[in-house]
């Protein structure tokens, strides 16, 4: 496949990356004249973090090119994934550009952590080819997509973006309505603004908030989610045992959550408590910890690979 990626950032250089490494030709359009340079560099560590999960020779440029016009890295695509900032006034300019170069059965899947489809398609010529696949950082290691459907999205788009991502060992989860935030990123919303709550109210520290997810429930959560886990948490009995004996001290718990301001004593209180974090790691740079990541998503995902989960 012919595979247009507007925008070549954080998640586009991501996306690239998988996408060669599944034999796709990859057109990547960005108007910024450093786009190519800087973009490179980010595939290419990508593609070895691929290349430790399965047997690929060197990263295929002859597949990859780069474009500063939208309209030019669409000419001849198949397939379009959006990765452009999360504005819509934005996007619809960008989609209006691609669609001028697109046939109209062509499904643009917008990378959006947050928009909602419907507002993201509202301008559009053929608007049932529009819906969202939000990946989790960073796309080529964490299998999980996102698919959400807009107002106008047909469903035949979201059939075939599935199977689009599934061929490339995507997981793929489709949510049954549009809401900010999709699926993923409400519950991971929802878990860090506890953790707001109790460094702004005193009841922990940065570090120590940390460390509760890392190396107590997050374990747990990498190999199944909250359902099952409390499935198992109800013994004998399952997770009606768990609901019916536990249930209520949940309900008793979610009385006590917080609603921080994000204000600025907040920030900067969150701020001071990450450095000290920083520190008790020996300040490693931002691209010692995406590495230390990335090793630990490869060798996860290895373990996964061997669990009937």
């Amino acid at each position: 496949m012919q595979i247009a990626i507007l925008g070549s950032g954080l998640i586009g250089t991501s996306w690239a990356a998988l996408f060669l490494a599944y034999g796709h030709h990859v057109a990547m359009a960005d108007p910024r004249e450093s786009a190519e340079a800087e973009a490179l560099p980010a595939i290419d560590a990508a593609w070895a973090g691929l290349a430790l999960l399965s047997d690929l020779g060197p990263l295929p440029t002859d597949r990859l090119t780069f474009h500063r016009s939208i309209a030019a890295a669409c000419q001849g695509a198949t397939f379009v994934q959006e990765c452009g900032p999360d504005r819509l006034t934005i996007k619809h300019t960008m989609l209006a550009e691609a669609e001028s170069a697109l046939a109209p059965e062509v499904i643009i899947a917008s990378s959006t952590s947050s928009l909602m489809p419907s507002d993201i398609q509202a301008q559009m010529t053929h608007p049932a080819r529009l819906l969202v696949a939000h990946p989790m950082n960073p796309p080529h290691l964490v299998p999980l997509v996102e698919l959400v459907a807009g107002d106008k999205t047909a469903p035949d788009s979201v059939s075939q973006a599935r199977i689009f991502y599934e061929a490339m060992a995507r997981v793929t989860v489709v949510a049954l309505r549009e809401e900010p935030g999709h699926i993923a990123n409400r519950l991971t919303s929802a878990l860090y603004r506890e953790a707001v709550h109790m460094v702004a109210s005193g009841i922990a520290t940065v570090e120590d908030i940390d460390k509760a997810v890392a190396w107590g429930p997050g374990l747990r959560w990498a190999l199944m989610g909250p359902h099952l886990v409390y499935h198992l948490g109800g013994g004998a009995g399952g997770y009606r045992g768990y609901l019916e004996h536990l249930g209520p001290t949940q309900a008793s718990r979610w009385q006590a959550l917080g609603t921080p301001e994000m204000d600025r004593a907040t920030i900067e209180t969150l701020i001071a408590g990450l450095q000290d974090e920083l520190a008790q790691l020996g300040n490693p740079s931002r691209r010692a910890l995406e590495e230390a990541r990335d090793e630990g998503l490869i060798a996860l995902l290895r373990l996964k690979a061997g669990l009937p989960l």
